[in-house]
């Protein structure tokens, strides 16, 4: 008499599964992976903590997506800089296809280099002046302060040289002025606040002048 079929365990089968979805629970709720890094924009120097920060409007990382026309209406201390560049016709001596560095004064430091009347009179009457200053805080390529610090010179658009060093995490240029708010980004571009106008042009401010840009 032929014995009986014994129906054939599924036990192992299913403690296989048990441990499989087990460890798959395991690994979903404790996995510390911390956040990709975004790659945020940088910038570096005393000013940048009066600037707009985080998700403010013309933070940083919102400027880095911009056109650089654009970016320089954004940063609030650079409205003198800007118009200047737009009333000159400047804007297009800006080598944004290869990439362009700005040194760009602050309205403060415009304040301290140029009477009312001058500055006045260089944005109604004198655009080619106006704009030859304007070359000598314009440099071809889109350098990062470090990158301008490790060269140690670089060469305006007017054909001037400035002379770079390190002081703190930011740079002096020809000792004559400081970065005070370095390294923003725009498309194809560079932006370093500094607290001292460039170029040859004479100082006609003086304590008594009160403007406002």
């Amino acid at each position: 008499m032929p014995h009986p079929t014994r129906p054939r365990s599924h036990t192992p089968r299913l403690l296989a599964v048990a441990l499989l979805l087990a460890t798959t629970a395991c690994t979903a709720t404790t996995d510390t992976t911390p956040p990709a890094n975004t790659g945020a924009p940088q910038v570096t120097g005393p000013l940048c903590a009066a600037l707009p920060t985080g998700t403010d409007p013309g933070n940083p990382t919102f400027l880095a997506s911009q056109p650089v026309d654009q970016a320089l209406r954004w940063i609030p201390t650079l409205t003198t800089f800007e118009a200047a560049l737009r009333t000159s016709g400047a804007l297009t001596d800006l080598p944004t296809d290869t990439g362009v560095t700005i040194l760009a004064p602050s309205d403060d430091a415009f304040a301290a280099k140029f009477s009312e009347d001058n500055w006045d009179d260089l944005m109604a009457r004198h655009h080619d002046q106006l704009r030859t200053l304007l070359k000598a805080h314009l440099i071809a390529g889109a350098h990062s302060i470090e990158d301008l610090v490790t060269a140690g010179t670089a060469t305006t658009l007017d054909g001037a040289t400035v002379t770079l060093t390190r002081t703190g995490p930011t740079a002096r240029l020809d000792d004559r002025a400081d970065a005070v708010c370095a390294d923003y980004q725009a498309t194809n571009a560079r932006i370093h606040i500094i607290n001292a106008v460039l170029g040859p042009l004479p100082t006609t401010a003086d304590d008594t002048d009160q403007r406002a840009h």
